[in-house]
């Protein structure tokens, strides 16, 4: 399908033209990212917000949990955002996991997790992994269901949300399934969609390069031998993964390698669902306001939380 009309609009408009990513500083990368809540459609839908923190030996790591029906267990959400390892964060996703958790009729918590270059890898994970088993163990107090747990991210938080899961395997910590959105999982950058998008669709093949550097705190050399902690497209062996949703966007650099996880998953004999999204870039969670269609891919991503414990 041809690029969303609206998107595709916005994105070439002149006035709405920026500096290459790679020409940003640090901090107008981030900001540049966290100016994308703008993007988005207001919810004015009420829901209880609880803002806390999950121990951990690195120190606490910061989550705000939404719950649309205080008072009623329900399914519980883990959500790791986007943002290159090394941007966006709690704010960033406010408004669409409020939609989700509304939307889907979950309790999501937003967490906060450590951003390269001041911690990088493996501060992520490891704030991940903890907060994920303090959500299981404390479940009851955020008004949720431990035995319908999710963990779930986009792009750089979907890597986190694999990663989790399949460290996990196995222990007192039952994930009961992964939701993976754009995930950003292989930092070989080779395949047929980045050659395809590499340039002129918001996401560019150099803006993942500067993130997976960033990230792994490697300037230069190889990106081709990288631990499967870091990068889950070099795990060995997926099964005993969590059932498993991987949603992609047609116009992605990173489609590619989502579609090809799920492939695996589903070749582990992990019950496996994979949905593209049509005319979608990378970023659409956040462009439901300026581009309707872009909501497509928070009701996939609702559809597979209903349907993850019936």
């Amino acid at each position: 399908m041809a690029l969303d009309p609206q998107v595709k609009q916005f994105f070439l408009d002149p006035v709405n033209d920026s500096p290459p990513p790679d020409d940003l500083s640090l901090a107008e990368f981030r900001a540049a990212v966290e100016a994308m809540t703008s993007f988005c459609a207001p919810d004015e839908r009420v829901l209880h917000t609880r803002d806390g923190a999950a121990p951990s030996s690195q120190g606490p790591v910061p989550f705000r949990a939404y719950h649309p029906e205080p008072g009623t267990p329900l399914p519980l959400v883990v959500y790791f955002h986007g943002g290159g390892w090394m941007s966006g964060g709690i704010d960033y996703m406010e408004p669409p996991l409020r939609s989700l958790a509304v939307e889907a009729g979950v309790v999501v918590a937003n967490v906060g997790y450590r951003l390269a270059p001041e911690h990088p890898y493996p501060a992520a994970p490891r704030d991940a992994e903890a907060v994920t088993t303090w959500m299981y163990e404390n479940a009851t107090a955020l008004g949720a269901d431990r035995d319908r747990l999710v963990v779930a991210g986009d792009s750089a938080g979907a890597n986190l949300a694999a990663v989790v899961a399949l460290t996990l395997r196995g222990s007192g910590t039952r994930v009961g399934h992964q939701l993976l959105i754009n995930p950003a999982i292989d930092p070989r950058m080779d395949s047929a969609s980045y050659r395809e998008f590499s340039v002129g669709h918001q996401n560019t093949a150099s803006m993942m390069e500067r993130c997976w550097r960033t990230y792994l705190d490697r300037p230069e050399g190889s990106l081709h031998e990288v631990p499967w902690q870091a990068a889950p497209a070099f795990a060995d062996d997926l099964s005993g993964a969590p059932p498993t949703t991987v949603i992609t966007v047609e116009y992605d650099p990173l489609r590619d390698e989502g579609e090809q996880f799920a492939a695996r998953t589903a070749a582990a004999g992990v019950p496996t669902t994979l949905v593209r999204c049509p005319g979608l870039i990378h970023c659409a969670m956040h462009l439901d306001g300026i581009a309707p269609r872009a909501a497509d891919l928070r009701g996939h991503a609702v559809r597979a939380l209903r349907a993850a414990f019936v």
